[in-house]
This record gives C-alpha cells, structure tokens and sequence, in this order.
C-alpha cells in the first residue's frame, strides 16, 4: 500500500451477525466433548465461536470500501449480508471441521489481503483459543505469554500438531492395526492413548495395593471410586473435648428416590480424645435427612459441635489448622454400583489404605499469597503439597514419573519405526526425539488434568445429575474444603487416569493441525511485533490472578516435563514480578496495583503501535468485571480508562462490538446499556498529521456519521440490547481520529465524558428518526413514552393524536389502542387481534405491525412470525420496522423491563425471521414503502 492509498475498511468496522455470534458463543458453553478447552484447564478463555468470526471480519473487506466491485448502497448490502451469511456458518460449533467452509472463509481471506495474509499474534495468549481459531482459518498463528503453563497449553494446541499430522502411530503394530491413512492428528492419538494405557498398567502394579475394593451388603466387591472425609479438630468446649468433624454438607446424593446421606453418631472409646468419638452410618430415610444441601456443621461465620452444641469461631479453628492440630475422619465410601453411585460407611481396610507417607522432595514449594481468591493458607496450608493427601502425592508422583518412561519407550520405538533421531521438540525437531517429547507432553496434561480432582481441596458435589467430584478450580480460585474427597486414579470415573486421557485425546481430535504454529514465552510489553498482526485477550485488572493459580499445575508439569523443556520450565514457580495483572498484594495496594497495570497496558500497545500493519485493524477483546458493570454498566471507570490508554497510545477506535457468551446473561444493565460479557474493540493507528477538534465539531461530526453508521450496523441483526454499545464504535472512532477535543473551558474532553455524549448523541439520532413514521405510529411512541399501557383520559390523547395529524376515532379503528368510557390505552401485543392480516388491513401502520410481529413472536415462534414477516415485507419497508423494535427497546429498558425483552427479543430474531420470511411463497418485499402512510385515514 502506498502512502496515499487510504486503508480499506474492514467488515469489523462496520457491520457484524452480531446475534449469531453471541448466540454460538452463548451455545459453546454447553459443549465439552471435542472442545479444545477440556485439554488443559485455562481461566476465562474467550468462545472458540467469537474468535473465528473476529478474525474473518478484521481481515475482510467491507463491500463500502470496494466502490469499484459494489458502486450502490444496495449492492454493498447484498455482499455485506452474502458475508455475514459465511460468518453464521463459520460460528457453528458442527462447522469446526468442514473444509469446504473453511477454504472458502480463507479464498475471502485471500481476496481482500490481495493473496498475502498477515501472521497472527496474541501477545497474551492464555489458553490459546485466537491463535488457535486463526490456524483453524488458514493464517499463520503466533502465540506468546508470560506463564509457562500457557505456553505449554499453546505448543499442545497450535504447533506440535502440525509438526506430526498425517502420520502413523509409532506403538509397535499399531499402524497395522488399521487400514489406509491416518489424517491429521489420528495416529499421534492413538499412540497417546497407547502409551497411557502402558502407564495405567503400571500404576496399577505400583500403586494399586493403595485403592482397594469395596465390599458391598451381599458380600460382593465393587470398585471403590473415591473415600469423602472430614476435617476435624478439639472441640473447646472442656467439658467435651471430642475430635468435631468439620462438614459443609452431610448429603452424599439427591437423586430422586435414591437419596443418600451421611449420619453421624457419638460413641463412646476410651482411647479417643475426650473418651469419645463420632462414628458414620450411611442414611436413606427422607424423614431423617439433612434440611438443605448446606446443612452442615461449619459456615462462614463459625462451626458448630454437634456433640455438645458449642458454636465454635473460625479464629478457633485457623489457628488449630495452623498450629497442625486439624486431622481427617473418613466418612463414606462411594463406590460404582449398578447405574448408580454405592454409599457405604468407613471400612477399617480403607482407613489404612489411605495412610500414605508423603513422598520426600514432592512438591515443596510455597503456595504464593493471594487470598482473594487462594484461601487454604489462613488454615496453614503453605506448600503445595499441603493440598493433598499422602495418597494423593505418591499417586501423582508415580504418574509424573512414568512419563519419563513412556517417552523413552516412544523415543525407541519411533527410531525402530525409521525417524530420524533429530533435536528435541524445545530445539524445533520432528524426529523421534521431538515425536517422544510431544507424546510425553499430552501425557503430563493428563495428570495436569487429574489434579484438578485428586486434590485434598476437592468437594463432592450430591446434586442429583451429578453425584461426583467437583474440581478444584469450579470457580477461579482455590477454595478451602471441610469435607474433602479423594478420587480413585484408577477407578474408571471422576478423576481417573484414562478418563482424563480421553478429555485430551477428544480435544486434539477437533484441532486443525494444518500449517504453521508458533508458541513462545515472552513478556508482551518487551517484544517484537513487526510482521504480524495482533489480535488479542488481554488481562483486565485483577479480575483472575492466572500466575497464582496457574501455579497449582505448573508444580507437576515441571516435575513432568522439566528435560524436555528445560528453559521454558526453568523457574520453580511460574514468573510474577512482570505479570501485567493488578495484584494488590505484589504491588503495595490497590491504587498502585491499577497504576501499574495501566501503565504496562499503555506500554504494550504503544511498542504495537509502532510497527502495526495498517492495513487491518488490530483487535483487542475487553472483559468486564461483574461488579463493576452492575455498579457503573459499561460507562465504567474501568472501560473508559482502558479507551483512554488505548488513544493515548496513538490509537483510534473504530468498533466495539459487545460479545456475550453466557447462556442466562441479564438483558437490562444497571444504568444505561446492557451487560456483555466483553467488548472487542478494533483499533486502526491514528494519523500523526490528525488535528484537534472543539466539542461542537466533535458533536458535529457525531450527529453527521451516527445515522449512516446506525444503517451499516443494523444490517448485520445486533439485538437491541447491543445497539447502544455497537453504537460506542463508530462514536468513539469520531473522537479518538482527533489528536484532541476541546471543552469550552480549554480543557480536554475525557473519553468518560465522550462516552456519555455518543450515548446522548445516540438517542438524538433514534428520536430524529421519529419524524420519518407514520401519523399513527408517531402517536403511539409518544403515548408509550409517557404512559407505557396505562389508561388515561380522551382529552389527553385527543390533543396528542391532533398534533400527531390522526385521530383517537382512526387509530381505535386501527385496532392499536382502546378507547372507552373516556379511557384510552394502548393494546400491548397480547391483546392484539390474532386474525389480524395485514394485506386485508385498510389501517395499517408501523406500530401495529411491530406489535403483531411481536405478538406472535412470543406465543406462536419463528415460523409463524416469518410467515407474516412475508406478508408485512409487501406493504411496509422491514428495515423501518426492525428500527422501531430498537427505539422501543431504548424506550423501554430504564422503566418497563419485561417490554424490553419483548422488543429485544423480536431485534434479537431478525435474521432467522428474515431468513425463514424469504423463502415464503410471494414474500418478495419492495425497496420501497408499498404505500404513503401520511395519506392512510
């Protein structure tokens, strides 16, 4: 590109399948098998669905910047909407491996990059899911991060799968095993699973005398698949004594007639602290069974002894826990029955099972101090290896070590296959060394992947679809557990050895393995961006402390995978000190934890800055913290200072687009737009010949490019809950090509302040529009601003409908509103006339058929609504109805929520309506408006 030729807009700038997108993103969720983020645990990874649709519209042209292919407006929506079609289909989950599609997403690709695409780069990479969704595109994909075990997860994800596609299992007679090729990642997952079914053998000699059978009621044996236990202490109280079991929960399961729970008994043992003890039966009669799922012994407030009924504070038991005066009682023993789970009561066999010596040097190091979210320290849990039992870590330690093993036995059998020996995997090899180093790192994400239910913190989780161990990590954090459960590594459920090594060999089945991947260490504020384009998730704030909690898999990686990645895992814990989060507790506090994290925010897109490819937009994605949204909405301090570093960096804003990916997410924010799980922002660099404005021309400028913008976006069908946020992008791309904009004052305008004039702005522009509808429905949008579906007396509709040029009689007869005994009111869409039909109507306006729309939205679905979509398109321009479903949305949100939803919901079905609505027989509907509503009587 010369230094005349202006860069062509991309399709992130201007217009996204907004709706889709949040949709499949929404639907990812729910998706586990196959998913790449079941191959290691990563924190707030952002949807697979999000990212393949960022970066085809930031690579894609949008038809407006190509005025020689498409001259009009109506041939640009055409090949904007054929796009957007291509990104409905790229975000299905079932479309992740279609080659068809995606060779013709990379031929889009190639077409508006001129045949020469950019290398993409994520700079935080974290669990790898843009770097990943770019090599699945057919680009070059780059990742780097800080964190060591991100690295890692990234190097699984993106470049050791290409390095091995294709090719044949090397486990002796393997490959014969099968006829004809072995495509992509297949023979490199069969020798997985291989190779770990030969450590699950041998785990099960060297270990498995420490997991032994239940013996049911009958006599028989059953696997036992984990042993659930309580903390305990002294009660205080002297005149008890007694070892008090700490318990959050005595419920086992709450299947429906299959209730089971925990029942504890005193008796009475001279040889127990103060002469007694509790004794644990297992209990089925509903009568008798614990009030609620938290009917336990300990809160957050204290604990209680249930032999004495002394309260007991929490200082009292931290400081027994400190002091090691807190031991375990094994309380039940769950074992695999028949379609069910088997509850049975401690057995002597199963205590002395479990009686392990730690193993010595396993696990020393300490645990780092974050107690917002890492909490067992407060109870003298300070090493790592505090966080499980001795069982635990002997268990671990023989499978971290077997790893070791295995890849020697895949080192020797690769050479026998004929590999060339070659250099290590770290040394960028693809010979049996590096083959060998690659098996050996999946089987070390399988034990990484068992810990996260092999821990001393784990909890059973009695709900009735599940019955099984929690994971540490259910939220980001590492929780203290009273009653703690330990797993069976070779039980055949949750925990297991095997299991975990399906979850990997599931998730590398849906990679793309194809082309080139590249994951490095670096610190994003110190390295090279030339060459590449970014796109990125960076952290925000404090809201995860990933070096913190990365650490609990980072300690058996490391004994893992140490000689084969010698530099990588060089430190003893994961690197801190320039982790760019805002750790109040690494950096003095929390005002300067923020500063800090600014500071290195600005300096990370500044050095990006300098060597960015204009070309393309860069994009950033930006997570809201829940707390901050429900207190300020998406006009946050936080966001707003974020923006402010992003143009102070030299950058312009020129879209922000709100991604919501959760499957219940509130549809009305506290204050002015709606909640979005996070915001991706594009950014173009700002020309250093840009000049500053006053706050008229930047109003000017604003109100000038707003409607063609609001025009643009809402071919792509953005729920009207994302309008206001959507509309932040184009404003903000006003205000930030400026080197500055001006107060009155001589001040400079703040981007909070801009924030809340693109909101105002915004609003200006929806009432404007106003004037452009029909009499009867002007009148309607007045009286519902005013009075929602309240009555109210003639004479005040009878003033606004003559200043609105229509009559009360008219509109009555229009079947829009009702009008008796000197009442009037609007009909809200449930009191409509369900046989209405528009081609029959001799009144139709906008409003009655946004209403009916609406109506039938709700009680009849898709079909039935595009079926009359079909037959509106024939009189009444859509494009004015979908806008009055967004006005009605800004209208309704602050004061009437549940009309909100009814709104949102009819933007948020726009386009399968219309897609449905154009393959109805006759549903040809005309550019223009069928009819001049200023002349219906």
């Amino acid at each position: 590109m010369t230094g005349q030729e202006a860069p062509r807009r991309k399709l992130i700038e201007v217009s996204l399948p907004l709706e889709d997108i949040n949709r499949e993103s929404a639907r990812e969720k729910s998706i586990r098998h196959g998913h790449p983020s079941t191959l290691h645990l990563w924190w707030a990874r952002r949807p697979l669905a999000a990212a393949r649709a960022v970066l085809f519209a930031q690579l894609v042209d949008d038809p407006s910047s190509r005025p020689d292919l498409f001259p009009t407006e109506q041939s640009q929506g055409a090949e904007r909407e054929r796009l957007h079609g291509i990104i409905r289909q790229l975000t299905k989950w079932d479309k992740v491996a279609d080659e068809r599609l995606l060779r013709q997403a990379y031929e889009e690709i190639l077409r508006s990059t001129d045949g020469n695409p950019p290398a993409i780069l994520d700079p935080f990479a974290g669990g790898g899911t843009i770097p990943l969704e770019a090599q699945r595109l057919g680009l070059e994909a780059h990742a780097s991060d800080l964190n060591p075990v991100a690295v890692l997860i990234n190097k699984a994800l993106i470049e050791i799968p290409p390095k091995f596609a294709n090719m044949a299992p090397v486990y002796p007679g393997a490959s014969e095993a099968r006829l004809g090729d072995w495509p992509k990642t297949a023979g490199l997952i069969e020798d997985i699973r291989l190779y770990g079914g030969w450590m699950r053998e041998q785990a099960q000699e060297r270990i498995g005398h420490m997991y032994p059978k239940a013996k049911l009621d009958d006599g028989s044996e059953a696997t036992a698949i984990a042993w659930i236990w309580a903390r305990v202490i002294a009660c205080p109280n002297p005149a008890c004594g007694i070892d008090m079991p700490l318990v959050h929960s005595w419920w086992l399961g709450r299947k429906k007639g299959k209730e089971a729970y925990i029942v504890p008994s005193v008796v009475e043992d001279s040889s127990a602290s103060g002469g007694r003890r509790f004794e644990y039966s297992i209990g089925h009669d509903l009568k008798h069974s614990p009030k609620s799922s938290t009917d336990g012994t300990v809160s957050r407030t204290g604990a209680t002894c249930i032999a004495c009924g002394a309260p007991v504070e929490l200082k009292y038991v931290r400081s027994e826990a400190c002091a090691k005066r807190m031991g375990v009682q094994l309380m039940a023993v769950v074992a695999e029955g028949i379609r069910r789970r088997v509850y049975l009561p401690p057995a002597r066999e199963h205590v002395d099972a479990a009686r392990a010596e730690s193993p010595a040097g396993v696990l020393t190091q300490e645990i780092g101090h974050y107690p917002r979210d890492i909490k067992t320290q407060i109870y003298g849990m300070k090493k790592f290896s505090d966080l499980f039992t001795g069982r635990q870590l002997t268990a671990l330690a023989a499978f971290s070590d077997l790893v070791s093993e295995a890849r020697q036995r895949v080192y020797v059998d690769a050479c026998a296959a004929g590999l060339p020996e070659g250099q290590s995997l770290e040394e960028g090899g693809r010979g049996a060394v590096a083959y060998a180093d690659a098996v050996a790192t999946y089987l070390a994400f399988t034990i990484s992947r068992m810990t996260n239910k092999s821990a001393a913190v784990c909890s059973w989780d009695s709900s009735p679809k599940m019955e099984a161990v929690r994971g540490i990590f259910a939220r980001q954090a590492i929780p203290m557990a009273w009653d703690f459960v330990e797993s069976n590594p070779m039980g055949g459920s949750s925990g297991d050895f095997l299991e975990d090594l399906n979850w990997v060999c599931m998730a590398l089945e849906r990679v793309p393995a194809q082309g080139a991947g590249f994951a490095r260490q670096s610190d994003a504020s110190v390295r090279d961006y030339s060459g590449v384009l970014v796109s990125t998730d960076p952290p925000y704030y404090d809201n995860i402390g990933y070096s913190d909690l990365s650490d609990f898999f980072y300690v058996w990686l490391r004994r893992s995978l140490r000689d084969i990645y010698p530099g990588l895992l060089s430190t003893v814990l994961v690197p801190k000190a320039e982790e760019l989060v805002a750790n109040p507790y690494r950096h003095g506090g929390r005002d300067e934890a923020a500063a800090f994290f600014e500071r290195g925010f600005e300096n990370v897109f500044t050095r990006a800055r300098a060597s960015t490819d204009d070309r393309f937009p860069t994009t950033v994605y930006y997570a809201f913290k829940q707390a901050e949204l429900e207190t300020e909405g998406v006009a946050s301090t936080g966001w707003a200072t974020l923006l402010e570093g992003m143009i102070r960096a030299g950058w312009t804003i020129t879209a922000t687009w709100p991604i919501r990916s959760e499957l219940g997410n509130r549809m009305i924010a506290s204050g002015r737009n709606a909640l979005a799980s996070s915001i991706v922002l594009a950014l173009r660099p700002r020309k250093p010949s840009a000049q500053a404005t006053s706050r008229r021309g930047f109003l000017a400028a604003l109100k000038a490019e707003l409607p063609s913008a609001l025009t643009e976006m809402r071919q792509g069908a953005i729920a009207p809950v994302d309008l206001a946020q959507s509309t932040i992008g184009p404003g903000m791309a006003v205000f930030s090509r400026f080197s500055k904009v001006v107060e009155s004052d001589g001040s400079v305008m703040s981007v909070k302040t801009a924030l809340a004039l693109i909101n105002q702005a915004l609003d200006e522009v929806l009432a404007e529009m106003d004037g452009d509808l029909d009499a009867d429905t002007r009148f309607c949008l007045d009286w519902y601003r005013q009075n929602g579906w309240a009555e109210k007396s003639f004479g005040e509709a009878d003033v606004l409908a003559r200043a609105r040029n229509t009559s009360v009689e008219g509109l009555a007869r229009g079947g829009v509103l009702n009008s008796k005994a000197g009442l009037v009111r609007l009909l809200p869409p449930g009191e409509l006339d369900p046989k209405w039909d528009p081609l029959v109507d001799d009144r139709i306006s906008l409003w009655e058929a946004t209403m009916q729309l609406a109506r039938v939205l709700g009680s009849e679905g898709v079909d039935a609504t595009s079926v009359l979509m079909a037959r509106v398109g024939q009189l009444l321009e859509l494009d004015s109805v979908q806008m009055l479903a967004y006005r009605l949305y800004e209208l309704a949100q602050a004061s009437r929520p549940q009309d909100a939803l009814l709104f949102n919901g009819l933007g948020t079905s726009w386009s399968d309506l219309s897609a449905v609505a154009r393959r109805v027989p006759g549903a040809a509907v005309p550019s223009q408006t069928a009819m001049d509503f200023g002349e219906i009587d």
